[in-house]
């Protein structure tokens, strides 16, 4: 009788260790686009000048790509860019945001 107890104990030990393991993990998308959505929402860059965070959506996307067009560039992916000229990206985007809100509205 106490072999079934110490098992039983250990059972209950076990599945209490697990539980809080559980109720970390992600919920995985069931499909394409529900993943797709799922990475915009995640995928957020940091400006070190102003120390906050942006969403990388596709207007962040439009205004990249508008801002390599003003400079005559051909496309690198924002991650490839060095420190520097990441840097100037944020500056010439804060410096244009005032701008997209007036066209907005």
């Amino acid at each position: 009788m106490d072999h079934k107890k110490r098992v039983f104990a250990s059972f209950i030990l076990s599945g209490a260790l697990l539980v809080p393991i559980g109720a970390l993990a992600k919920t995985m998308p069931q499909d394409d686009h529900e993943r797709h959505e799922q990475e915009e929402r995640e995928h957020r860059v940091y400006d070190p000048d102003r120390r906050d965070y942006h969403n990388w959506d596709q207007r962040e996307d439009e205004a990249y790509r508008h801002w390599l067009e003003e400079r005559h560039e051909a496309y690198v992916d924002y991650n490839r860019l060095n420190h520097k000229r990441q840097r100037e990206y944020w500056k010439w985007r804060h410096e244009h945001e005032e701008h997209e809100e007036h066209e907005r509205h």
